[in-house]
Parts: C-alpha cells; structure tokens; sequence
C-alpha cells in the first residue's frame, strides 16, 4: 500500500513538473498557434479554482481531474516542438521553486458554463 501511494505522490509532482513547463512553453514563438491555444487551455483547467464537474459529485466529480487535465498535457507536449519542450523541462528541473497560480478567468468562464447549464435546465422546465 505504501509502494503505490509513493507511485502516486511521484505521478502527482511529474504532473505538477509538466504543468511548470507548458506555463513558460506556451509563451514561446517556436510553439504552433495551435498548441498555444491547447496550453491554455489546459493551464486555465488547471489553475481554475473551480472544477468543471465538482468533486462532491460521486465518480464522475474526480474523473474530469484524472482524465482531462492529463489527457490535455499530454496531447500539448505532443504538440509543442521537442526542443522547446526540452529546454524548459531543464528551466523547470532546475529552479524547483514552483507556485501555483490561480486563474480566475478560467474559474469563471467555468461558473459561466454551470450558470448556462442551469438556466437552460430551468428554462426548458418551466
């Protein structure tokens, strides 16, 4: 049990690494418009203080944080030039002060899809 909560602890800062890196990446003029768009994307769920299908509803509440976070890290670093990718891994490895900034734009453009979410829900009820 203890081996596979330490497996998990070291998936959890390699996640964390990757964020740090498509954070300065996505700034770069050697990335594709498109894998900038995907990176923020990404970043913004990531940073979002709000979940797009909160945690207190069962199963489904922690699926969006172990599916889609992954999946769209993994499918910007496919995206984002090896070389670029590289350079900033060895930044991020280098300088393991890493904060976690919120994004309260993403935050609320998620509040903006649950309000639309519940008015079209009330509106086709009542």
């Amino acid at each position: 049990m203890k081996q596979q909560f330490a497996r998990w602890q070291q998936r959890a800062r390699h996640l964390k690494q990757q964020i740090s890196v498509l954070l300065l990446a996505w700034r770069d003029p050697r990335v594709p418009w498109y894998a900038k768009v995907l990176a923020l994307c990404t970043l913004g769920y990531a940073f979002s203080p709000i979940d797009l299908i909160p945690d207190f509803i069962p199963v489904l509440g922690y699926v969006d944080d172990l599916l889609l976070l992954p999946l769209g890290i993994m499918l910007t670093i496919k995206l984002i030039p090896n070389e670029v990718w590289h350079e900033y891994s060895l930044n991020v490895q280098q300088s393991q002060a890493q904060t976690k900034p919120v994004s309260y734009l993403a935050a609320s453009l998620i509040i903006g899809l649950w309000l639309g979410i519940v008015w079209f829900v009330f509106h086709n009820i009542w």
